[in-house]
């Protein structure tokens, strides 16, 4: 893991497994980084990625959350991002063309300790090609990205997700609540 830690903090990229599926991530906070993983994926900018949190101080830091979503992430087996309005501290080219930020607060415990070590919000988007199938496993992800990264974890390369993504929530502060994805 420190191979991953050592790498986001002087500005990289890096090949990891999430909580869903295999991910391309950087710091959120560092807008060369951010740029790279677009051009990795051969991704358009407008297309917005999500961020990944390991605790409800970090994610309280970064947008206000309506009282619901702390329903919905406790109550929800399956992992949850939830899209927020007016982010904080978070710079544009994270952003939706709407001002929103898709933030999920992870319960995976290899999660917690990179982005606790990392200690600020952690990009996440699939580790594909942009329009290619998600990498349910490591042996999924096409040779072209992992040279692409900066660093790949040596952990969970056997394993097999159990998620093909994240259910997408969007919610507003006066109580709307649309699923993007189940």
């Amino acid at each position: 893991m420190q191979n991953l830690i050592d790498a986001l903090k002087n500005g990289g990229t890096i090949l990891y497994p999430t909580d869903t599926i295999w991910g391309i991530g950087c710091d959120a906070t560092d807008v060369g980084a951010i740029n790279k993983i677009f051009e990795i994926k051969k991704r358009e900018k407008t297309k917005s990625v999500i961020i990944l949190v390991e605790s409800v101080k970090r994610l309280q830091d970064l947008v206000e959350v309506p009282e619901m979503a702390w329903d919905i992430m406790d109550l929800s087996d399956k992992p949850v991002t939830i899209v927020y309005d007016d982010p904080k501290g978070l710079p544009k080219e994270l952003l939706a063309e709407d001002g929103s930020i898709g933030i999920r607060l992870v319960k995976d415990d290899y999660l917690k300790k990179l982005i606790g070590k990392l200690n600020k919000p952690l990009v996440s988007t699939s580790a594909n090609l942009s329009g290619q199938k998600s990498p349910m496993q490591f042996s999924d992800i096409s040779p072209e990205i992992i040279s692409a990264v900066d660093a790949v974890a040596e952990e969970n390369h056997d394993k097999i997700s159990e998620y093909p993504g994240s259910s997408v929530i969007r919610m507003w502060m006066d109580g709307r609540v649309k699923v993007l994805r189940e």
